[in-house]
């Protein structure tokens, strides 16, 4: 199981410092939340922040651009030191495109869908993306609650991956904590996106021990 803990939670007054913490409870990745006032109702990272990060860690930074144009911005992510690009299937029918420009940049490609979006819409993309990222809130703010009915849609496309034999990632983001991590694991996740789950708490190595206490996950 991977934990991979949400820029957006951390004190943005000593982003060097909280990344270092991840790092020493042994996580690998790094979540990034782009967000542009557009797609969603809210603001927050550009690619200047992750340039000044990059030199900073030598974490996975897995990009999730909750943005309206990804094809204006793609490029520049990649370039400030983007590891995996995940865009909206809500926001692009350039899809194709971005995929090939992420994979001539050996970086990683993958799609989010929000909870309300049909999960056949990403039928046609599966074979090619590396993570599939399933939201567990409605996009746009931390702190929301996970919604139950994404049980399902995680369940839902986990078999779809064992059965058609493709290779993508299961992400999980959004209202992800300690009472229902198991059941998002069990559910066929392999990436846990936590934010206050782990920057929230002032220990953050007994924090991951404590998302990923229950039995089933390793």
């Amino acid at each position: 199981m991977i934990v991979s803990p949400s820029l957006l939670a951390a004190d943005s007054g000593k982003y060097s410092e909280e990344i270092k913490e991840v790092e020493k409870a042994g996580l690998k990745y790094l979540h990034i939340d782009v967000m542009d006032g557009h797609f969603v109702p809210n603001l927050s990272f550009g690619p200047n922040i992750l340039e000044g990060i990059r030199s900073k860690s030598k974490m996975i930074f897995d990009t999730h651009l909750m943005i309206a144009n990804p094809s204006d911005f793609v490029e520049a992510f990649i370039k400030a030191g983007a590891d995996i690009i995940t865009i909206h299937i809500e926001t692009s029918d350039d899809i194709y495109n971005l995929y090939n420009i992420c994979k001539g940049n050996k970086k990683g490609f993958g799609l989010a869908v929000s909870p309300d979006t049909p999960l056949e819409n990403l039928n046609r993309y599966l074979k090619i993306i590396d993570i599939l990222l399933i939201m567990g809130i409605q996009p746009g703010f931390g702190g929301q609650e996970f919604i139950p009915k994404v049980l399902e849609r995680i369940k839902e496309m986990a078999v779809i991956k064992k059965t058609s034999n493709f290779n993508y990632l299961i992400s999980v983001d959004g209202g992800v904590s300690e009472e229902n991590a198991t059941d998002i694991a069990l559910a066929g996740a392999d990436i846990l996106v936590a934010g206050s789950a782990i920057f929230g708490k002032a220990d953050r190595s007994e924090a991951v021990k404590s998302l990923l206490s229950g039995n089933v996950i390793k």
